[in-house]
């Protein structure tokens, strides 16, 4: 069976945007980057919703992008190599390749994706990881804590979720940024 990771950036107080939407204080450093990629790596299937999914797809559309460093080009090829589900009512039909677009969160098929899966599912986007918290179905949490409060904005976590976390791993890195990986202790109903 597959874990469901929910990843992601996010300020010191909680928050993944600033109150204007904005999220270009994320955006990694080289070593920063080179962990991410690493993370990666056994990622099967990622989980998006349609924002994070039009901010992700330049790893395809835009070519330039990947050709800027070494790293950038690895993590372009880990997530070409990666199928999407994209969860949309608006999208009729997906930008990229090995990308199929849903409708609806379902957790029953997120759980049979679950027992299906050979490679772990990273799910992305708090809105959408919010569903999911709440069906029970998050097995771990990476959050890249990065060195700024923001006083506002659009929070990491769900607000209505209680989950008791086993911290695993922890990271410093040269930026002030910090690695935090945690599994949930109890799994919900799922």
């Amino acid at each position: 069976m597959a874990r469901l990771i929910y990843a992601t950036n996010c300020s010191l107080d909680g928050y993944i945007e600033d109150p204007e939407g904005k999220f270009d204080w994320t955006e990694p450093d080289d070593e920063v980057h080179k962990y991410i990629n690493d993370l990666m790596r056994p990622i099967g299937t990622h989980l998006y919703g349609r924002r994070l999914y039009e901010t992700m797809m330049v790893w395809e559309t835009d070519p330039s992008l990947a050709a800027s460093s070494p790293v950038t080009r690895d993590f372009a090829e880990l997530w070409l190599a990666a199928e999407k589900i994209v969860y949309s009512r608006t999208l009729k039909a997906a930008s990229t390749r090995r990308t199929r677009i849903e409708h609806d969160f379902v957790p029953s098929a997120v759980k049979d994706l679950k027992l299906a899966a050979n490679a772990e599912i990273l799910i992305g986007g708090s809105e959408l990881a919010a569903h999911a918290f709440r069906a029970g179905l998050v097995d771990e949490c990476h959050l890249f804590i990065h060195p700024i409060i923001l006083g506002g904005g659009k929070p990491a976590l769900p607000s209505d979720v209680r989950l008791e976390l086993e911290l695993l791993q922890e990271r410093r890195f040269g930026s002030g940024a910090v690695y935090l990986r945690h599994r949930a202790k109890q799994q919900g109903v799922g």
